[in-house]
């Protein structure tokens, strides 16, 4: 599998200079979901080749009481549809990437999200990690491969892997990504750990396109 380009072909792409998705490539729809502010909109601007659709909206006083800031005080905007960026990782295959919302009022949208989904990255905040229970019960309840980036944020870990996949009540075949979604690099690393999880579930037959 060929890598995802580098920070300065992101650049160019944006600003409308960099190269065109290859006519032969198969695109495939990624969702990145987990729990209010674990960091899913920042992945997806941290690693698109184009400049990211966003639905962020300032929090106002309708928020209060409603949603989750434990942890997260400072938290000034949130997802209120979906963030929606690319990747290109080779001249074979396109990673579109929808971010879903993660306050429960707007879970009535992921079940139309998920609609020719291949497969999912679930973030999780290792100070939160009850945030993202939901999303990992919803794609094991439909059945759709998934793999979870543990966000380090400021690089504190406040658990081993062991403790945090326990603790989710991990399959032993879900994969864990030790990650910080800041950094293009370290999303890449996510999204390389998903394909070839997708690849493992059927590995005599090439990855569908999405239609």
């Amino acid at each position: 599998m060929g890598s995802v380009g580098s920070d300065h072909d992101a650049r160019n792409t944006r600003n409308g200079t960099g190269p065109a998705v290859p006519e032969t490539a198969m695109a495939v729809k990624i969702l990145i979901a987990g729990g209010f502010g674990v960091g899913k909109t920042t992945m997806v601007g941290a690693i698109s080749e184009v400049e990211p659709l966003s639905t962020e909206e300032v929090m106002t006083v309708a928020g209060v009481g409603v949603d989750d800031l434990d942890g997260i005080a400072d938290k000034g905007t949130t997802t209120v549809a979906l963030d929606f960026g690319r990747i290109t990782l080779d001249e074979d295959l396109v990673l579109y990437l929808f971010g879903t919302p993660g306050q429960e009022r707007f879970w009535s949208m992921w079940d139309d999200l998920a609609v020719g989904a291949l497969g999912a990255v679930v973030l999780v905040d290792t100070r939160r990690l009850d945030a993202s229970f939901g999303s990992i019960d919803f794609f094991e309840r439909r059945r759709i491969p998934f793999v979870v980036g543990v966000n380090q944020f400021d690089g504190v870990i406040e658990h081993t892997e062991a403790e945090i996949r326990t603790a989710l009540d991990l399959d032993p075949h879900v994969p864990t990504v030790m990650c910080d979604v800041r950094q293009r690099s370290s999303c890449r690393e996510v999204l390389l750990a998903l394909i070839d999880h997708l690849a493992a579930q059927v590995p005599d037959e090439p990855l569908e396109a999405v239609r």
